[in-house]
């Protein structure tokens, strides 16, 4: 799976807790989910449950935290899939 594979199923995910639309135009690895996107942290619970769910992979609550932007998210996914 490729770095954009990885992305693109980020984008996927993330799309319907976005709030701020126009943040999806321009995503990225620098997109950062709070700022960028405006989704709250409740949701952000939820993205993270949807990417455990998609790559089959377990984000402890330190991964979690770090997890902030398109970057951060891919980087811990592939980190998991090489455990």
């Amino acid at each position: 799976m490729t770095n954009q594979d990885i992305i693109s199923k980020i984008k996927t995910i993330v799309t319907p807790y976005t709030q701020r639309k126009e943040g999806l135009s321009e995503f990225d690895e620098s997109t950062n989910f709070l700022n960028d996107l405006e989704i709250n942290s409740a949701n952000l619970v939820d993205v993270v449950l949807d990417v455990e769910d998609e790559f089959d992979i377990e984000i402890d609550n330190e991964s979690m935290e770090g997890m902030m932007t398109v970057r951060d998210a891919r980087d811990i996914i592939v980190k998991k899939l090489g455990d």
